[in-house]
């Protein structure tokens, strides 16, 4: 599965740009300021960061100058200006597209897809761990022991954990993917739907399994 970094100090611009993506089936992590990116990055691999201009601290000028040093990421930046100083500034510092807000969804995405198209980066619409297929597209499981559909929130969670197996992912890392960052729950939520999935998949793919790392989070593994 594709992953995203998308960098806003605005707190609704974040949650639209996130929930877009999501909903388009790429995974998500978020930053509210270049040194939350940062941390980001050291933790996750990342296909491409959506960085916006205007930040406290580190500004997405010199974000993506960094990105792109250390990181070698393509990155699009977004602003609330339209000055060809700044467009020009942009892709100085090494962006390699520029949205003025507002724009619509349809706009970002076309961006994205065309950036990751550049990149050799297509978009995969099937994730594998073992016997286990995920159809990211149908929202469908299959495995030699037929096909299944499963609750959107466990099929988000299985899906991410699959996107890189025997990955350790946070708890933290979780709830903001999979619930986002306007989460009302507690971490019981996590529990519930680790357990149900677990229960499926000792019925539908006993070879694929979750993994508590105790204190730190979980992760997918599957029998070779």
């Amino acid at each position: 599965m594709i992953r995203i970094l998308a960098v806003d100090d605005d707190l609704h611009m974040l949650q639209f740009v996130a929930g877009e993506l999501r909903q388009n089936g790429y995974e998500v992590i978020t930053a509210e300021n270049g040194e939350q990116a940062l941390a980001r990055l050291e933790q996750q691999t990342v296909d491409l960061a959506i960085v916006d201009v205007m930040m406290p601290g580190i500004d997405g000028f010199e974000l993506t100058e960094r990105i792109r040093t250390d990181y070698h990421i393509p990155v699009i930046l977004l602003t609330a200006r339209h000055h060809i100083e700044d467009k020009e500034r942009g892709f100085l510092a090494g962006s390699d597209d520029y949205l003025v807000k507002p724009f619509e969804s349809k706009e970002l995405l076309f961006r994205v897809k065309a950036i990751l198209r550049r990149y050799d980066h297509p978009e995969n619409n099937t994730l594998t761990a073992g016997s286990l297929t995920i159809d990211l597209k149908s929202y469908e499981l299959r495995s030699p022991n037929g096909l299944s559909f499963i609750p959107l929130k466990e099929f988000e969670l299985l899906a991410l954990l699959a996107s890189k197996p025997r990955y350790v992912f946070t708890r933290d890392a979780i709830i903001e993917s999979v619930w986002g960052l306007d989460f009302q729950g507690d971490e019981q939520t996590i529990n519930v739907h680790i357990k149900r999935l677990r229960t499926r998949l000792e019925q539908f793919a006993p070879d694929v399994k979750i993994v508590t790392v105790r204190g730190v989070g979980y992760k997918l593994e599957a029998d070779s």
